[in-house]
């Protein structure tokens, strides 16, 4: 689809850079601004954040319990099964919305387990924190996480928490998204920098849990990591379904099953 071709064409050269900045900037700020103001607009802001820099002004009490943005819904109970390829063979993630809730710069997140294996072998351990605005968008306000060897902790590089060091936080999924929204999905300087761009809407995506033809589609970049891009779909009620890179080598990742409370 055209929507494909355009973000294949981006990751192939360096405009994926300038453009998913100037995007992310610009709509991240706008959906802060709402979200301030308890509105609903995320139009375009007047001017980048790049220039006068990323500071979103969190409010407590402008967030609720429930996470049930259609498109990143976390309902405590439920477990994702996913299965990755890579160039280093076949691996399963598991995401598991638990019960347990953290409060991160005055706002009480839902604490998400995500746990990756290689080969049988545990990789990654990560606890993320999310919550959800009156408006619908679904923050990020940080990640503990763990790469392992040989079943030690070999790095914990990308781990950030908002109002540590600096960090801040992000929107990982707006409410409604349409075309050409962009925004920052976490921010600490030179660890955690990642955004995501809305490129197309009733997307067809078939994986092993299913056929569905109302998938969102991202594509995310980060400028730390300038030569890779992904893309990731997204459908209603389930939230992330699949994952490929677009650059940077081989990464696909699909979901396989979904259940609840252990149902």
């Amino acid at each position: 689809m055209q929507a494909n071709r355009l973000a294949v064409s981006l990751a192939g050269t360096g405009m994926v850079a300038l453009v998913l900045l100037a995007a992310a900037c610009n709509s991240t700020e706008s959906a802060q601004n709402a979200s301030n103001k308890h509105a609903q607009s995320s139009a375009p802001a007047t001017h980048a954040a790049a220039t006068t820099g990323y500071d979103p002004n969190v409010d407590p009490a402008n967030f609720v319990k429930k996470i049930d943005n259609p498109l990143f819904p976390l309902k405590p109970g439920t477990k994702n099964e996913l299965q990755s390829k890579t160039s280093d063979g076949v691996g399963h993630e598991t995401l598991t919305v638990t019960h347990d809730t953290q409060k991160i710069a005055g706002v009480t997140t839902t604490v998400i387990k995500d746990i990756s294996t290689l080969g049988g072998k545990l990789e990654e351990k990560t606890t993320d924190w999310y919550a959800q605005d009156k408006q619908g968008n679904v923050w990020y306000f940080g990640e503990d996480t763990a790469t392992y060897k040989s079943g030690k902790i070999d790095s914990t590089a990308g781990t950030w928490k908002t109002g540590v060091n600096g960090a801040k936080p992000g929107i990982i999924m707006n409410a409604n998204p349409q075309i050409t929204d962009s925004f920052r999905q976490e921010y600490l300087k030179g660890e955690a920098e990642d955004m995501y761009w809305v490129i197309a809407k009733n997307e067809t995506i078939k994986v092993p849990y299913g056929t569905f033809h109302n998938a969102v589609l991202t594509m995310e970049w980060t400028p730390l990591e300038p030569k890779v891009a992904s893309e990731k779909y997204y459908v209603p009620g389930i939230g992330i379904v699949a994952e490929r890179n677009l650059s940077g080598g081989l990464e696909n990742i699909e979901l396989m099953n979904v259940t609840h409370n252990g149902s």
